[in-house]
């Protein structure tokens, strides 16, 4: 039996913590008369919290094993003691992940950023010892308070992958070769259709460190919005994405119509999410290499009145104009401190080889923070000099 590798979607059960009850305790040692009483607090429940991992790229592990149970609190003991706290469960989920109340489908969190931590079920709070409840009036006091309860729920997990731009197109397409072309992801590639079971996100980075997230999704087909093929379950994957890049098989491999490619499948976004379709796109004409992609290619400009940007990932033609006009869209941070159009020429950098670097020079090395930085104040003092 072929195990499961990727899961987006997956039902758990999580329990918080039972904190722990307060102690009923008197002290009695030789030698103490009306000792009092000494019975320590409970210790509170763990919390259940599901943190954003960039090391986790699917819900496989909570389809495994989907049970979520923090550790109870430990009751109190005499001598004030007071007992040790649950242990907190963080269950690591990759971003994008989407969580909701099983029973009634409300949205519970939304987790994007890597690191963001949320708390989806609160321990129980300790009780008190008797100790909390003696007075003047009240010197022999047998009150104590039980622990709080454990909070228990279903919860349904939704992935939706995070990536600056999606690929979209028919199978065969070429969506995997490009994303391979551009980026070091290693999806299966083959000459036959659905070769692409599962969202796979590659990384294109710029020359200056500024990186583009791209989504290759499998391929969609006439009616996926309506539940045909694969589309459906995977076209929510694109929700998330800045720009659309459809992938149209210029070639018209299989008897394909580019043209007719290409308005099927604005028609299955926009019925599946009119708010995606009105985002930004590019259109690729992939396999410019054969010669049916360069007969196909003026047929197609008349029907959709669309100028597409040619590219061949076997020639790796036109890959580097489809990245600049990725990144003029996407607009990416880059990890230099200048912008790109701030940037000096090299030509124009002083000479360096002697033993003492010019001052001017450093305006050339962009990694460098040239910033003055900004006075600090001592902590207990706020802002107070």
């Amino acid at each position: 039996m072929k195990s499961k590798t990727f899961i987006d979607q997956v039902e758990v059960l999580v329990r918080s913590g039972k904190g722990g009850d307060g102690a009923l305790s008197f002290r009695r040692e030789a030698l103490v008369v009306f000792g009092g009483p000494d019975g320590g607090d409970g210790g509170r429940g763990g919390d259940v919290v599901f943190k954003a991992s960039e090391h986790v790229n699917s819900l496989l592990a909570l389809f495994y094993d989907p049970k979520c149970f923090a550790q109870d609190g430990a009751p109190g003991q005499g001598q004030k003691m007071f007992g040790k706290r649950g242990k907190d469960l963080v269950v690591p989920v990759p971003p994008g992940t989407e969580v909701y109340e099983a029973d009634t489908g409300l949205l519970v969190a939304d987790i994007t950023e890597p690191g963001q931590s949320v708390v989806v079920a609160k321990g129980g709070a300790g009780g008190f010892g008797n100790v909390h409840f003696k007075s003047s009036v009240n010197q022999a006091p047998t009150e104590h308070t039980p622990g709080g309860p454990a909070e228990e729920k279903r919860l349904r997990l939704e992935l939706k992958t995070i990536a600056d731009a999606g690929l979209l197109g028919f199978p065969n397409a070429g969506k995997s070769s490009l994303l391979t072309a551009l980026s070091s992801a290693t999806p299966k590639i083959a000459s036959y259709p659905f070769t692409t079971l599962n969202p796979i996100v590659g990384t294109i980075v710029y020359d200056d460190w500024a990186k583009v997230r791209m989504a290759d999704v499998p391929g969609i087909i006439e009616g996926a919005a309506k539940g045909v093929g694969l589309g459906l379950a995977f076209l929510k994957h694109l929700e998330r994405s800045k720009v659309l890049v459809y992938v149209i098989d210029m070639a018209g491999t299989d008897n394909r119509e580019p043209w007719t490619d290409y308005a099927v499948l604005k028609k299955e976004i926009e019925e599946y999410s009119p708010e995606l379709a009105e985002r930004p796109a590019l259109v690729v004409a992939n396999k410019m290499d054969e010669t049916a992609a360069r007969d196909n290619l003026p047929r197609f400009v008349r029907e959709t009145g669309v100028e597409p940007l040619e590219v061949s990932c076997a020639s790796r033609e036109g890959l580097d104009a489809f990245k600049a006009q990725l990144r003029k869209v996407v607009a990416p941070q880059t990890r230099f401190h200048h912008t790109h159009a701030e940037t000096p020429d090299l030509k124009d950098m002083p000479d360096t080889t002697g033993g003492e670097i010019p001052a001017e020079a450093l305006r050339f090395a962009t990694f460098l923070k040239l910033d003055k930085p900004k006075a600090k104040t001592h902590p207990s003092r706020g802002n107070i000099h």
